[in-house]
C-alpha cells in the first residue's frame, strides 16, 4: 500500500486536465465550482481508499467540495492540496520526497502503538499537519472507535449463579485468550506470573492450558466476528484479563470493551487515562492499582468468593448506572458511526476534515495574495506529540534491567522504539534540506547512529 513506486515519472503535468467522476453535488454545500477546479487530496494509502467503485470521487463536505483519489499520478499536480497516509504504511525510508510546499500530510492511525514507533517521538508525529488517531487531542479523535454506543455497555450479565456453577465444574475464575504473542506491553510475562497464584483458563496460542470445547470456536475468525456461540462461552468467566498489545493514552480496544458488554469485568492494562472513559467508578480492575500479580491474585480470589462485591462491578448495567458525562456526550458528539449504516464513517468523516480544512486553506492564500502581503499568510498547522505520542515500552513484570541480554523482548521493542526515533529524525532533515533521492535516507541514518555514539 504506501511504497515508492516511482511517481516522479508519472506525474501529470500541471496543464494536463484531471479526469475525475461524474460531478455530483450532494447536499452538503452549495459549493457550485467544477471538479477542475476543486482542491484534490490524495490518498497516498490507496489500500483505505473509502469509495467503491473507481480511483476518485468528488465528495461534498460542509465546507466545501473536493475531489479525492488514490491515483498517485497526481501526486505533483498543483491542485493536489493534501497526501492522507495510513500510519501502519508509513515508513520513513519510502515518504514520497520532495515534500512539496503546497502540500499538507494527514495521518490516519487508528492502530496500536507498535504498528510504528516513528508516531510517538515528535519528529515523526511533526511530519503531519492534521491526525486522526485514538487520542483525544488528535484533530479528528477516533478513541472510542471499538465502542458501538452506549447500549452496548447494557447487555445483559450472565447470572452470578450461572458464572458460579460454571466454576463447580472446573473453569478458571480468570479468562485470558490471547493469540498475538511477542508485543511491547510485554503481557504475557505479566500474565505466566499471575497464573502463579490464581487458576487462569487460556485459550489463545499464547501460555495455552485449555481448549475451546469445539472445533469452530478455535477458528480465530469466530472469536474476532462476535460470534454468539463464542460470546456465550466466554462471558460465563467472572473476569478477563484485558491487556492491550501496547501502552498508551486512550488506545482501547475491544479487549476492554467487550468484556464490559458481556458482563465479565475486565482486569486491564493499556491506557494510562481509562478512568476517564468508564461508566462509573467501579467497572474494571486496573492491573496497575496492585504491587503485584500476587497481590492482584488476591483480590480476584476474594471477589470470587464474594458475589455481593463483585456484583458492585456489574452496577453500570442496571437503569441508570452509567454515571460518566463525559462519556455519554463524546459518545454523543461524534459524528461517525461504529457498526452504523445511518452515519458516516471514520474515513469519510476524516476525509470531510481534510477537506474542509483545505478550502479555508486556499481561501486565505488567495486572500493573503490579492491584498499584497496586507492580510498574513495562513500558518501551517503541526500537528502535536500529544496527538500520539507513546510512552517507550516496559516490561511486563519486573525492570529492563533484570532481564537477560538475550531477552527476545528487549531485543525486539526497545530497540525498534529507539530506531524510529532515528527515521523520523534522518526524514525530518532530509526534508528540511529537499533532499529527495530516497537511498540517502540510510546515510542520514548513519550520520544519526555516529552522532549518538560519540555523544554517549
Amino acid at each position: 500500500p504506501c511504497g515508492a513506486e516511482g511517481w516522479a515519472q508519472d506525474a501529470v503535468p500541471q496543464s494536463a486536465a484531471f479526469v475525475a467522476a461524474a460531478s455530483y453535488r450532494g447536499p452538503g454545500n452549495n459549493d457550485t465550482r467544477s471538479n477542475k477546479a476543486l482542491p484534490i487530496l490524495l490518498w497516498w494509502s490507496g489500500s483505505l481508499f473509502p469509495h467503491f467503485p473507481g480511483d476518485t470521487e468528488r465528495i461534498d463536505c460542509p465546507g466545501g467540495s473536493c475531489l479525492v483519489t488514490r491515483s498517485r499520478r497526481v501526486a505533483l499536480h498543483r491542485r493536489t492540496k493534501a497526501l492522507i497516509f495510513y500510519g501502519t504504511d508509513f515508513r520513513a525510508y519510502e515518504a514520497p520526497l520532495p515534500r512539496l510546499p503546497h502540500q499538507t500530510w494527514a495521518l490516519f492511525h487508528e492502530e496500536s502503538p507498535m504498528n510504528n514507533y516513528l508516531l510517538s517521538h515528535p519528529p515523526g508525529i511533526q511530519l503531519f499537519n492534521y491526525t486522526a488517531t485514538f487520542r483525544r487531542e488528535s484533530d479528528y479523535p477516533l478513541t472510542l472507535q471499538w465502542l458501538p454506543g452506549v447500549g452496548y455497555l447494557r447487555g445483559p450479565a450472565v447470572p452470578l449463579a450461572e458464572k458460579d456453577a460454571w466454576r463447580r465444574r472446573g473453569y478458571a475464575p480468570v479468562l485470558y485468550m490471547q493469540s498475538h504473542c511477542d508485543v511491547p506491553s510485554d503481557r504475557d510475562r505479566y500474565v505466566r506470573e499471575l497464573m502463579k497464584y490464581i487458576q487462569v483458563d487460556s485459550y489463545g496460542k499464547c501460555l495455552h492450558n485449555r481448549e475451546l470445547p469445539s472445533e469452530r470456536l478455535r477458528d480465530t475468525s469466530t472469536a474476532t466476528t462476535e460470534d454468539s456461540e463464542f460470546m456465550t462461552f466466554i462471558a460465563r468467566y467472572k473476569f478477563h484479563l484485558a491487556l492491550e498489545n501496547a501502552i498508551c493514552d486512550d488506545y482501547m480496544t475491544e479487549k476492554l470493551w467487550r468484556p464490559m458488554h458481556l458482563g465479565a469485568v475486565p482486569v486491564y492494562r493499556g491506557s494510562p487515562a481509562v478512568q476517564d472513559w468508564m461508566p462509573n467508578n467501579l467497572s474494571i480492575i486496573l492491573i496497575d492499582d496492585f504491587d503485584s500479580p500476587q497481590e492482584l491474585a488476591k483480590y480476584l480470589d476474594f471477589l470470587d468468593k464474594n458475589g455481593e462485591e463483585y456484583m458492585k462491578y456489574l452496577e453500570y448495567k442496571n437503569l441508570g448506572g452509567i454515571k460518566n458525562q463525559f462519556l455519554l456526550e463524546s459518545l454523543e458528539r461524534r459524528e461517525w458511526g461504529v457498526n452504523d449504516m445511518s452515519l458516516p464513517n471514520y474515513l469519510n468523516g476524516f476525509e470531510c476534515f481534510i477537506c474542509d480544512r483545505e478550502n479555508t486553506r486556499v481561501r486565505e492564500e488567495q486572500e493573503h495574495r490579492k491584498s499584497h502581503g496586507k492580510i498574513p499568510a495562513p500558518r501551517p498547522h503541526v500537528a502535536q506529540f500529544k496527538h500520539m505520542g507513546c510512552p517507550m515500552p516496559t516490561p511486563g513484570f519486573g525492570s529492563a534491567e533484570d532481564l537477560s541480554g538475550g531477552d527476545s523482548w528487549k531485543e525486539m521493542w526497545l530497540q525498534d522504539y529507539w530506531q524510529s526515533l532515528d527515521q523520523g529524525e534522518a526524514l525530518t532533515a532530509m526534508i528540511h534540506r529537499n533532499e529527495s533521492h530516497q537511498g540517502r535516507f540510510w546515510d542520514y541514518m548513519h550520520e544519526i547512529f555516529l552522532k549518538r555514539t560519540r555523544q554517549h
